[in-house]
């Protein structure tokens, strides 16, 4: 054979394995316990290479990899659990995209354990040491639902790039990007102008357990249960506020692990705000998912009663806020967040241009059964589809 024919050949072949080895992998699955219930947030990574996601509120979840990954060990944690273990190769080769975990009962000794305001004054003393505290930009989805007496009636999702430096950094991120945007068509018959004027990303910052500099002293602390997360015995803390008892919705609830005192998750007491937190390579803590649900009975005028065709006298007006973390980059050089200015206004005033294409393309995470249930009765309110009304709302 020729030998400049063997070069070409060698060439083609070249050519033709690294754009296999590139070519992109999608990995999906669902994450369950061994009773074969769903465990939603579990974190899903391959943690050597800043790959990785969460379980949503069912326990399913995608993962975008590459051929080059395939012999990379897939780690899937979860509190309450013993970590899980898996080549990518072997997952991919399941016939059931399933992971099981192991409930990793803990029981621990009340001897040997700290006073609980012990651990809580140590776990904000080492925020910095245990949690990403160096410059680094997360790439986030952001999601809204407005409800009227349990019907949802409005929609918007933002995928915004956020500049931060953690907990250090105090109550406000330095820098929000929304990158792109859209929302489904305004059903909503009860607005108030005046409510939750602040975007749901300074939102949820400001009150933050852990960003919102709270004085210890001022709470009561307690023991409530314990737990575990990927190997480390957890203690559930729960602190009261003893001077400040208007705002209970803030009373923290704090999963701290005994050994290394980082915060893997927190609370409030009645659960409707929510942050859970997962490793980098390092070991180091970064958001990974946050929600917040609120509702309030307003009171209705005759006019609103006459459009709602109702004689009751208040509607229930709820809201709930998600916030899926897709990604990390903490390579300065990579960082890539330009400003926009959303401090005081709420997701819908926030004008981007809607890019149909990029939602088409972009990465969802796989749907909860809330997001279903809220996107079908949307569709319901006067029989347009989801997308039709994306394209009618966002011109």
């Amino acid at each position: 054979m020729h030998k400049l024919t063997v070069i070409l050949i060698l060439l083609m072949v070249s050519v033709h394995y690294v754009h296999s080895q590139e070519k992109t992998l999608k990995i999906e699955g669902v994450v369950k316990d061994e009773t074969s219930l769903s465990i939603p947030f579990a974190a899903i990574s391959i943690t050597s290479k800043y790959l990785g996601t969460s379980s949503n509120e069912d326990g399913h979840f995608y993962l975008m990899l590459s051929q080059n990954n395939l012999l990379d060990t897939l780690e899937v944690s979860s509190i309450g659990f013993t970590t899980s273990k898996i080549v990518v190769k072997d997952f991919i080769a399941l016939k059931e995209k399933v992971i099981v975990l192991k409930e990793d009962v803990v029981s621990l000794d009340e001897v040997n354990i700290m006073n609980p305001k012990q651990y809580v004054d140590l776990a904000f003393k080492k925020l910095k040491e245990n949690m990403v505290s160096s410059v680094h930009e997360l790439k986030i989805l952001n999601r809204f639902f407005a409800v009227e007496d349990d019907i949802a009636k409005f929609y918007v999702e933002h995928y915004v790039k956020v500049k931060d430096v953690g907990p250090r950094g105090g109550k406000e991120v330095r820098k929000i990007d929304v990158v792109e945007g859209r929302q489904s068509v305004d059903f909503r018959s009860y607005k108030n102008p005046n409510m939750d004027r602040i975007y749901p990303i300074n939102f949820m910052t400001k009150i933050d357990p852990l960003r919102r500099g709270i004085n210890t002293s001022n709470y009561e602390w307690t023991k409530i249960g314990d737990t575990s997360y990927d190997g480390e015995d957890i203690v559930i803390i729960q602190g009261i506020n003893q001077v400040e008892k208007r705002k209970k919705y803030l009373d923290p609830v704090l999963y701290i692990g005994i050994d290394t005192y980082k915060v893997y998750k927190t609370r409030n007491k009645a659960a409707n705000v929510v942050y859970i937190y997962k490793k980098n390579k390092d070991g180091k803590l970064y958001l990974s998912y946050h929600n917040h649900y609120g509702k309030k009975f307003v009171e209705l005028s005759e006019e609103h009663q006459k459009i709602l065709k109702t004689t009751n006298d208040k509607i229930k007006i709820s809201k709930r806020n998600e916030v899926v973390v897709l990604g990390i980059e903490t390579d300065t050089k990579k960082i890539d967040v330009n400003y926009t200015n959303v401090h005081k206004m709420k997701m819908e005033e926030v004008k981007v241009k809607y890019n149909a294409q990029f939602w088409e393309d972009f990465n969802m995470p796989p749907p909860t059964e809330y997001y279903k249930k809220s996107i079908k009765e949307l569709e319901a309110s006067f029989g347009i589809n989801i997308q039709t009304q994306f394209e009618y709302a966002n011109k």
